[in-house]
């Protein structure tokens, strides 16, 4: 029984450890996704990795819109990469880069509303996390093409935190059944 209990102890500290792994961001913080935030400031200070995520908090007479860096600048939500139309969202930050979103009702993103979210490779391994589809089920994600090099990138020869803590508890967990 005290093995039993020893694993479960493992367990639940390396389980408890994949969240401390992850930051979750409120866009805007108390005053959510709106055309009175300056988002410029609100991004600044704060690091973003690869792992954590962003919630936006907005009415229904807003959206979001992941876009390219060029739509971005000119405020173009013709082409969006993915978009929301359901409060709360929530985006998880899957790859390193900077990630770029906009309200896609007509004047808002030239009012300001729009946010850019540089994302280091410091929570993970550099590369990308699988992103599971969205829970309110009104995203539309168009896949984007990636050029392949042949070569893999150094980043990428890590293991991740997340999957190190993984495998660990999962084979805790194997443990745990294999002795009952």
């Amino acid at each position: 029984m005290r093995i039993y209990t020893i694993e479960l102890v493992l367990l639940v500290v390396v389980t408890c450890g994949i969240s401390c792994l992850a930051e979750v961001y409120t866009v805007g913080d108390k005053a959510g996704w709106s055309l009175s935030v300056d988002y410029s400031t609100w991004a600044t200070g704060k690091t973003f990795k690869v792992g954590d995520s962003l919630v936006f908090n907005y009415g229904s007479s807003h959206t979001v819109a992941e876009v390219s860096s060029d739509d971005y600048d000119k405020c173009n939500v013709a082409n969006t990469i993915t978009s929301y139309t359901s409060s709360p969202t929530t985006i998880a930050l899957n790859k390193t880069g900077t990630h770029y979103f906009v309200c896609g009702v007509m004047g808002h993103c030239s009012g300001g509303m729009k946010v850019s979210v540089p994302v280091t490779g410091d929570g993970g391994s550099g590369g990308t996390i699988p992103s599971p589809s969205g829970s309110d089920g009104s995203s539309s994600t168009k896949p984007t093409p990636t050029p392949s090099t042949g070569k893999v990138p150094a980043s990428s020869a890590t293991i991740s935190p997340v999957v190190t803590v993984w495998w660990i508890s999962l084979v805790s967990l194997v443990l745990m059944f294999v002795r009952a």
